[in-house]
């Protein structure tokens, strides 16, 4: 039974871990959106000669990646994307609106999410060292929440997203040229869902460990 809990400790350890370290990666890295415009660079099926090799070069900066606080482009410094927290003074349109409130939510959910698992963090290494029943499963059920936190603020994101290319679609007067554009999720996004997935672990094992220390506080208790 001790080495059940051990093991459930170092499985929670690993894994909660895991989650925090991959959530700060997704958060402080800029490809969880990504937009290839080489197709587009090389001039498009019809240009040919000196008006192709212009196309190229006019539209070479075009491709990008973003993440949750600004934009990048390949051969231009990062701009930072607006901010979503001043909205009174600036004058935007409903559905623009609608994006920085979208903006503003996920930037809140998803370092939430991190300082939840601070917290978890403190309380599960206090919860066995004690020997808490009670606390590792009120652990357990932080790193839930915090999972749930993480999920929302993916999801907004994705959203987010959507609404943006919808957005930019209504602005396009050419649609046709996005038929040469490569627009896809980066693995910022991949890191996000995979630590989701580790927080949910991470609160498992807590859940497991205070059954299984229950279980034998009862067993103590019988002899």
């Amino acid at each position: 039974m001790r080495v059940h809990l051990g093991m459930l400790a170092g499985a929670a350890a690993l894994a909660g871990a895991l989650s925090f370290v991959l959530l700060a990666a997704a958060i402080g890295t800029d490809f969880w959106y990504i937009i290839d415009t080489e197709r587009l660079e090389r001039g498009g099926p019809g240009a040919r000669g000196r008006a192709g090799a212009a196309n190229r070069s006019q539209l070479e900066p075009l491709s990008s990646h973003s993440g949750l606080w600004r934009t990048c482009r390949v051969q231009s410094p990062c701009v930072p994307l607006m901010n979503p927290f001043w909205q009174e003074n600036v004058t935007v349109s409903d559905s623009s609106r609608q994006l920085l409130t979208m903006h503003g939510t996920f930037v809140i959910l998803l370092p939430l999410s991190l300082i939840l698992m601070v917290f978890g963090g403190m309380t599960g290494f206090l919860s066995f060292l004690l020997r808490v029943s009670v606390l590792l499963l009120l652990t357990g059920t932080l790193f839930f929440f915090g999972a749930l936190v993480t999920l929302a603020g993916i999801s907004v994101y994705i959203a987010y997203s959507a609404a943006a290319f919808r957005e930019a679609l209504c602005l396009l007067e050419e649609k046709a040229l996005l038929d040469q554009v490569d627009i896809r999720f980066g693995w910022s996004l991949a890191l996000g869902w995979i630590s989701f997935v580790a927080e949910l672990l991470t609160g498992v094992a807590f859940v497991a460990a205070a059954r299984v220390l229950s279980l034998r506080q009862r067993q103590n208790q019988a002899i």
